[in-house]
């Protein structure tokens, strides 16, 4: 690894070089203890892994220590929560610990726009970078064809049912439905950030060409059929989830799930081999398992619970990430994830870095592709002090939970000691434990010091406990939520939002789902545009989805879209190919 100086290389150069020395897949998956059936190989350096064969063959195995990595409330950049989960890898790897990571997979989205992929940087990196960011093996595209399968089901549902008798359909084996056009639950996918599909109007042309309707696309990630695969948790459990998606609704406002559209099972066809999580490696060799999909602010947000289930009967330390800040990732981990999973965390990450609280600090805006002003790149105390508020926040969420956080100051090398100094400050009087980790300039040997931290935050009992109770009622739970993690006063409704809740309070099933808030990324609040840790506000229910399916309710906050838009400068503009050697250069 002493080739490679990230200070002098872009990232995706460093995941190139790196990919030379790369272990064989069949490698990795013989050191963490699998049997060759149990290794599905996609090509030399990646694979998928049959869960069920090892889940069965381990099932007296006691499980590994459980870590979640989250981080505070980040800048557009990003604060580096996939670059510190590699790097913890690697340094636990250090220390001499049996360890494997859980990172989800990038969005065609952000990875052709401005955020780029999700691999981690510099040194603390999972490669191969071009399979891992483009398509990898196949999942996103699974869940694509299995969502848009379920809107051709409703779509020529709808023109068969307007265009025949109940005598032509009852000939066919169809029972009449009644969907109302005028109120689709849900619309398509693409992966795309394609802000010119948000809305649409399909069924132009004649008798044929499908009934004229308004609809819309979706990023795929933010599909539910993602967030089935994020938490089922076997394929069984999956089948069933995808026969209860809502799809539309009857002209009397009754729900119509796949299953009613005899769609379910095509759509479990075309899933069931996403169900096995993939396998791919660190930098340094340590196996990574790569599965569901990003975005905690209109998703789910995390790496799936069959990737952790396995992971802890394989490793002695797995070390999993969620989405975002720990107010909407931490929180869907806490609250979600480990309700239906049932697996207990030892210990949790918040990421923080020094440029972050400097913008909550009240330092200058901060825009993917444009400069850093020079106080994110200068020593400056004062906004780092005034930026700790942000930081204190997410301790407090992550200490409600029961577990004792470890603050991981994800280290820049023009971070000067007297901020490094601050934040520890602030994080030790505020009850966590802290860590400097240079993990993106040295790997490993920089992350040794935060994986020490781990090892002893791991040691401790946590006294885990959710947030709230699924018995309690909706708008109780909304406004939970609001108060003790976003730190809201309190929570208004629009009046359909107030009939929404009305109405999914009557279906005893429907009012104890859990509750998957959609919330911008950006703040602790609804709005993007409020740093620090606001205070005096009132946050906007604006909507209430309904994702029977995965096992949701969705209260949308704001003005979060599930589309994202495509930028003026997006990352394409530099993706391309070496046409002599095949290899992709560009990625980030």
């Amino acid at each position: 690894m002493a080739k490679l100086d990230p200070t002098k290389m872009k990232d995706w150069e460093v995941a190139a070089a790196a990919a030379e020395d790369m272990k064989k897949i069949s490698v990795i998956a013989e050191e963490l203890g699998l049997q060759e059936e149990e290794l599905l190989p996609y090509g030399h350096y990646m694979g998928k892994v049959d869960y069920l064969s090892v889940l069965d063959r381990l099932k007296d195995r006691p499980d590994g220590k459980y870590i979640d990595v989250t981080a505070i409330t980040p800048t557009p950049l990003g604060e580096g929560k996939t670059t510190t989960t590699m790097g913890l890898v690697e340094g636990l790897g250090k220390i001499g610990k049996r360890v494997t990571g859980g990172i989800r997979q990038p969005s065609g989205g952000p990875t052709f726009n401005i955020k780029g992929s999700a691999a981690g940087g510099g040194l603390a990196q999972c490669i191969p970078l071009t399979e891992f960011s483009l398509g990898l093996t196949g999942d996103i595209d699974a869940i694509s064809n299995a969502h848009n399968l379920a809107m051709v089901a409703m779509t020529s549902r709808v023109q068969h049912e307007f265009n025949y008798s109940d005598a032509f359909l009852e000939k066919r084996g169809l029972k009449r439905l009644d969907i109302d056009p005028r109120n689709p639950a849900m619309g398509w996918t693409i992966d795309f950030s394609a802000q010119a599909l948000r809305e649409i109007i399909i069924g132009l042309g004649g008798k044929m060409d499908g009934f004229m309707m308004k609809s819309g696309f979706q990023i795929t990630v933010s599909s539910e059929v993602m967030a089935i695969l994020a938490v089922a948790r076997d394929l069984a459990d999956m089948r069933a989830r995808l026969g209860k998606m809502v799809v539309a609704y009857t002209k009397k406002g009754d729900p119509v799930t796949a299953d009613d559209l005899e769609v379910g099972g095509a759509m479990t066809a075309i899933m069931h081999k996403a169900m096995n999580p993939n396998l791919l490696q660190t930098i340094e060799g340590q196996p990574v398992f790569v599965h569901a999909g990003p975005f905690a602010n209109i998703a789910i947000g995390q790496s799936s619970i069959v990737a952790d289930r396995l992971a802890l009967k394989l490793a002695d330390y797995h070390v999993t990430e969620s989405g975002f800040g720990a107010d909407i990732g931490f929180e869907k981990f806490w609250n979600l994830k480990c309700r239906f999973s049932g697996l207990t965390p030892n210990a949790a990450v918040i990421v923080g870095t020094i440029r972050a609280l400097k913008m909550h600090g009240g330092g200058p805006r901060v825009a993917p592709g444009k400069a850093l002003a020079t106080e994110y790149t200068e020593s400056n105390p004062a906004l780092v002090e005034a930026g700790t508020a942000n930081l204190v926040a997410h301790i407090e969420t992550v200490r409600k939970s029961g577990m004792q956080p470890v603050v991981c100051i994800n280290h820049f090398y023009t971070d000067s000691d007297e901020e490094v100094r601050i934040v520890r400050k602030a994080a030790e009087a505020a009850g966590a434990r802290v860590a400097l980790s240079k993990h993106w300039e040295k790997g490993g040997d920089g992350a040794i010091e935060l994986a020490e931290a781990v090892v002893e935050a791991c040691e401790e009992k946590p006294s885990f406990k959710f947030l709230y109770d699924l018995d309690m009622g909706i708008k109780d739970r909304i406004e939970r939520i609001a108060t003790e993690v976003y730190g809201a006063e309190g929570v208004s409704y629009t009046p359909e939002v107030e009939t929404k809740i009305a109405e999914a309070a009557k279906d005893p099933e429907v009012a104890k789902l859990g509750t998957c808030m959609v919330k911008t990324h950006l703040s602790l609040s609804h709005d993007p545009d409020r740093k620090g840790r606001p205070r005096g506000w009132v946050l906007p229910i604006t909507d209430l989805l309904i994702y029977r399916g995965a096992g949701f309710l969705v209260p949308v906050a704001g003005g979060v879209k599930l589309m994202p838009g495509t930028s003026s400068d997006p990352a394409f503009r530099r993706i391309d190919v070496d046409t002599a050697t095949g290899n992709v250069h560009g990625l980030f």
